[in-house]
């Protein structure tokens, strides 16, 4: 949980900015928790409290489950699954998660859990100044109130589905934080949908930046359209993401080797690198060439997954033979270096189709459903999925698409079959999978510090 020394840690993070922002070094000297902190000294205008929204997407940038580096969910729950293979040394916390090893005290789960409050509490600090400011005209709170809403919804999102039952903050009072107590995973969806609707509800369509770094409504309503999905909401989801297509502001795009250029107005939201002409987290993550990866690659029964004319397996995939064995490196981000096209994308419209017509299907209007399957199947240059296929063929077709097209992003796969019920079809594929793999462990560090986190997740 939320420890007193993790707030202490980023009380020390938001004197820092107060120090960059307005040279004052007072700010460290006594090091108070948060709420004593004067919020007038962040949130005393629009650009300073912008300031503070920018800390917290570098943050997810380079720490979070949406990091394209080995901290995301695309590295960590696509090894957790069955997508890519592991090499870093045996026992190594990453390839712990990879062979379904994990306990406890696995280092990289501590890290995962600590990151994830870590920015749940910067966007709380921020929702909290907010509401207290006096000096940041309405338009502007609610916009800034709406981003760090969505981004506390999209954290609690993902760690409610790796980690099951956890405490809810929504305070940067380390007193009350640091002995609350899990909230279960029904209760956890109804307040995150809470959270984007209200979010959704502050946001407008129109993007504060050309290059969509940001998230707008329509950014908001995906999510809040998948969370909806994981209470079996289907016909609301459905009404959220037809929402989507229908606007204006985005485009199919139907080549495939645009679909990860920046410019496309396919793209709902992604992350900019923190240094100009960077490349991306995923290029650096997944690149080698002539040496033995020491990081990731496909794994064999993804890459065999797609049939031979797929698109997707000609030009996002790319095959090396190293001392006469076949790797496979996904090729998605391919600016090494001097990147100018290549931002992290977080949320695209082919997911939307998908979502969609996942969300048709299961409300048997199969016709509508297969509109927006074989959509992504064309794109693909793959055969579409007849008319006739049954409700049960048209889901599991969808949950194949979902594997081959968005493979090394942000945990899809897990979160697919997570919602369809269908991890434990990962038993055929991971030889170590076990049933009580559906969740990880809680840290065992934070279940010493906290003894309301008690119990610990069924199997570990």
């Amino acid at each position: 949980m939320i420890t007193k020394k993790i707030i202490t840690r980023n009380t020390v993070v938001l004197a820092l900015f107060l120090c960059m922002i307005h040279s004052c070094e007072e700010a460290l000297e006594v090091n108070p928790p948060i709420n004593q902190i004067n919020a007038n000294q962040v949130f005393e205008s629009t650009s300073t409290a912008d300031a503070a929204l920018s800390s917290l997407y570098a943050e997810l940038q380079a720490y979070s489950l949406l990091s394209g580096s080995s901290s995301g969910a695309g590295a960590l729950l696509g090894s957790y699954t069955d997508e890519l293979v592991n090499y870093s040394t045996a026992s190594n916390a990453d390839f712990d998660i990879f062979s379904n090893s994990m306990v406890s005290t696995n280092t990289k789960i501590k890290s995962v859990w600590a990151n994830a409050y870590k920015e749940i509490y910067m966007a709380n600090a921020i929702i909290e100044g907010v509401n207290k400011s006096t000096a940041i005209a309405d338009l502007d709170k609610k916009r800034i109130k709406g981003e760090a809403l969505f981004v506390r919804a999209l954290i609690y999102y993902y760690i409610s589905q790796i980690f099951g039952a956890i405490p809810y903050v929504t305070t940067t009072d380390y007193t009350v934080n640091q002995s609350l107590a899990k909230t279960n995973e029904t209760e956890l969806l109804v307040k995150i949908q809470n959270d984007l609707s209200e979010s959704s509800s502050l946001l407008n369509d129109i993007y504060r930046n050309p290059d969509r770094i940001y998230p707008n409504k329509k950014t908001a309503d995906l999510l809040l359209a998948s969370v909806l999905m994981t209470q079996n909401h289907w016909q609301d989801a459905e009404i959220l993401l037809k929402g989507i297509i229908q606007n204006a502001l985005y485009t199919w795009q139907p080549d495939l080797s645009k679909t990860f250029k920046m410019n496309g107005k396919h793209i709902l939201w992604q992350l900019k690198p923190l240094q100009a002409n960077n490349a991306t987290s995923e290029a650096l993550l997944y690149y080698f060439t002539t040496a033995l990866p020491n990081t990731y690659t496909l794994s064999d029964n993804l890459f065999a997954s797609f049939d031979t004319n797929d698109l997707r397996k000609q030009q996002w995939i790319k095959t090396l033979t190293i001392n006469q064995k076949n790797y496979y490196r996904t090729d998605k981000y391919r600016n090494i270096s001097a990147n100018t096209d290549e931002y992290s994308i977080v949320f695209r419209l082919e997911e939307t189709y998908l979502l969609l017509a996942e969300s048709l299907a299961q409300q048997d209007k199969k016709t509508e459903a297969l509109t927006y399957l074989n959509a992504v199947k064309a794109k693909a240059g793959i055969t579409a999925t007849p008319v006739s296929a049954t409700k049960e063929q048209i889901l599991s077709e969808i949950i194949n698409e979902n594997r081959k097209e968005f493979f090394t992003e942000k945990g899809i796969r897990f979160l697919s079959l997570k919602r369809a019920g269908k991890l434990n079809g990962l038993l055929s594929t991971k030889p170590n999978w076990k049933t009580y793999h559906q969740n990880w462990p809680l840290p065992n560090s934070e279940l010493l510090l906290n003894p309301h986190l008690n119990p610990q997740n069924d199997g570990y």
